[in-house]
């Protein structure tokens, strides 16, 4: 998820273990804690496209960095507030708990998080919330902002701390319960359609849950389709998208290329451009892709030979262009005529 949000989970987290005892401080500390482990993004700098994709989410999101790190920051935070009524096992939980719940925030979105690191590069990703949410943080954060205004032993503060805990838990399992419902929508179209699927994957649209994305896997491709929980029908049309996975089977030698697809999750199709190859990576749609679908994959990556190897890079996205279509995508999200059939 995006930073606000996990620095106000955080927050909430660190009122929760130890707020009656740190007050306000517990909120900051907590508010720490859930930007912490965002911080692997520092290396960036030092990494090219590939290891930069692959090193984010991976080991400050991980249990075992939940589990060692928490004990340090705890003895560190016990010796600055020698005198306070905290503990250290206080400054423990703040921390493990905020890590984790940070790690497990992350599992629900499309990226995918690697909280078995270094055991497992396997990246958990149950794809039922955008990155930004503001039905989930907007409540929260109203939730949580008079818990600054009461005394850490007024019973207030934790009420308002659960309040926002909870509204946002039960919005998430809402999300669940939605994605569970689009499921059975486009798997009775890919039945109704003769579309034989292999596999096939659901995410909401961004900055909401109403209208959902779906790319269908078939042998020689992928069929893509949106559908809203608003439309007045079920029918959904899907776009085609053809694999030409077979451009790149010379190059399949090269450990980052693997590395590049396996971050895709499978769902990518290439093109040959200009004496380079590019990867689409589906999992994240066209910037109009539920509208006229005119406009480029919102992630591609630039592969260009180079001698015996290969150069790696993001190619471009037009987001200006996306921010311009947000008032489409408002409206396809209400539901919209044409998709009437």
């Amino acid at each position: 998820m995006d930073s606000i949000t996990q620095i106000v989970l955080g927050a909430a987290v660190g009122e929760a273990v130890c707020g009656k005892r740190a007050g306000n401080k517990a909120l900051l500390w907590g508010a720490i804690a859930g930007t912490i482990p965002d911080l692997d993004v520092l290396a960036s700098p030092f990494q090219d496209l590939v290891e930069e994709l692959t090193f984010h989410r991976s080991i400050t999101h991980s249990i075992l960095f939940a589990i060692v790190v928490p004990p340090l920051l705890a003895y560190l935070l016990k010796a600055i507030y020698k005198r306070d009524a905290t503990t250290l096992m206080d400054w423990f939980w703040l921390f493990f708990l905020g890590f984790t719940t940070h790690a497990l925030l992350d599992c629900f979105t499309t990226w995918g998080t690697k909280i078995f690191y270094p055991f497992s590069d396997y990246a958990v990703s149950f794809h039922n919330i955008f990155v930004i949410d503001p039905l989930y943080t907007f409540p929260f954060i109203l939730c949580l902002m008079p818990v600054f205004f009461y005394n850490k032993e007024d019973r207030r503060r934790r009420l308002w701390t659960y309040a926002g805990i909870g509204i946002s838990s039960a919005y998430m399992m809402i999300t669940l319960v939605e994605k569970f419902a689009v499921n059975k929508v486009f798997e009775k179209n890919y039945k109704d359609q003769h579309i034989s699927v292999i596999r096939y994957s659901t995410k909401p649209t961004p900055f909401n849950t109403l209208l959902w994305n779906a790319t269908a896997e078939v042998d020689s491709g992928y069929y893509i389709g949106y559908y809203s929980l608003l439309d007045t029908n079920t029918i959904v049309k899907f776009k085609y998208f053809h694999k030409d996975h077979q451009l790149l089977h010379s190059y399949l030698h090269d450990e980052k290329l693997q590395t590049l697809i396996g971050i895709t999750e499978g769902y990518y199709t290439v093109e040959k451009q200009n004496g380079s190859y590019i990867i689409n990576d589906l999992r994240f749609g066209q910037l109009d892709g539920w509208g006229e679908g005119k406009e480029a994959f919102t992630f591609a990556y630039k592969i260009t030979p180079d001698n015996n190897t290969l150069k790696f890079s993001q190619a471009p996205n037009n987001l200006k262009k996306a921010k311009s279509l947000m008032g489409k995508l408002w409206k396809r999200i209400w539901g919209e005529k044409s998709q009437a059939g």
